[in-house]
């Protein structure tokens, strides 16, 4: 029994700085959530789907504590250009240049998790057929992103509303969006008034991201924790690191510990580029000099 399973593709990401600079690491929510949640000491499996030949899942998880790695593969990987306009890394193109062919439930390997975290990038990734299954087996939370964004005809992706949120809300523990997210599923740019009104629509606890904080509501309350890294080199995978802290705290800790925790680790990870590689200590260690 799993603390975590993660359900979603790895990328090849072509990332290319406001200066110039350009790299390519892989990347996707599963690579920043998986080593993440790994290592603050959580057991977390993960569920990649690709191209074992562009991509080897084995190599990518083989410097986390990430204890078991159940690939699918496909004909294609996902592939993912962002290119970064400003020095916060807040204004971005992203082109999705190649996909993944969609997850199914037979896809889901034998073992079980406490949370089945879904955990794909573009619209098709993740059917209601996966959110079914998973819901089935467990908790479920599902980064909206999966369902939202939209690979357009010239690659460019597209942030659409998802027609089918309210038969597929009460399914979910944990629903994680950003503030650009928000507004498109509820149409106001007020991050509490949204994320009420998608607990009122059935899911039991929202996330939402902002460059600023993270805030939680259970349908009852707002619940808020500040973001503050010193650098945003690591700017990339934020969300998917908070949302990988944030879900596995929750396991033994109740809302306000889970969040400045998860926000605490993410601020630390922004702070140097590629997924968290640190420890629990090192979080503990933020949250004293920095949340105290």
């Amino acid at each position: 029994m799993f603390d975590l399973m993660i359900i979603g593709q790895m990328t090849l990401d072509h990332n290319i700085d406001y200066d110039g600079r350009e790299e390519f690491r892989p990347g996707g929510a599963v690579t920043f959530s998986g080593y993440a949640a790994a290592a603050i000491g959580h057991r977390v499996a993960v569920v990649p789907k690709g191209d074992p030949a562009k991509l080897d899942p084995y190599e990518v998880f083989g410097g986390s504590k990430v204890e078991a790695v159940y690939p699918v593969s496909c004909a294609s990987s996902t592939v993912m250009q962002n290119t970064y306009f400003t020095p916060d890394r807040e204004r971005r193109r992203c082109l999705c240049t190649q996909m993944i062919e969609p997850y199914r439930p037979e896809d889901l390997p034998e073992a079980r998790a406490r949370i089945y975290h879904l955990a794909g990038l573009v619209a098709g990734d993740i059917g209601p057929d996966m959110i079914k299954a998973c819901a089935a087996l467990g908790d479920t939370a599902l980064d909206v992103q999966a369902v939202l964004r939209c690979r357009n005809e010239d690659q460019t992706l597209s942030l659409r509303d998802w027609p089918e949120k309210k038969e597929y809300l009460p399914l979910i523990r944990y629903l994680k969006t950003d503030a650009a997210e928000a507004e498109v599923l509820t149409g106001t740019d007020d991050r509490e008034k949204a994320a009420f009104m998608l607990c009122e629509w059935g899911a039991k606890e929202v996330l939402i991201t902002h460059n600023t904080e993270a805030i939680v509501c259970d349908g009852k309350k707002i619940y808020r924790a500040p973001l503050k890294a010193r650098n945003l080199s690591g700017r990339t995978g934020r969300g998917d690191t908070t949302f990988a802290g944030y879900l596995t705290e929750r396991l033994d800790h109740d809302i306000p510990e889970a969040l400045e925790f998860a926000a605490a680790l993410v601020s630390l990870k922004m702070e140097t580029p590629g997924p968290f590689k640190g420890c629990r200590a090192d979080v503990y260690d933020y949250i004293e000099k920095f949340y105290r």
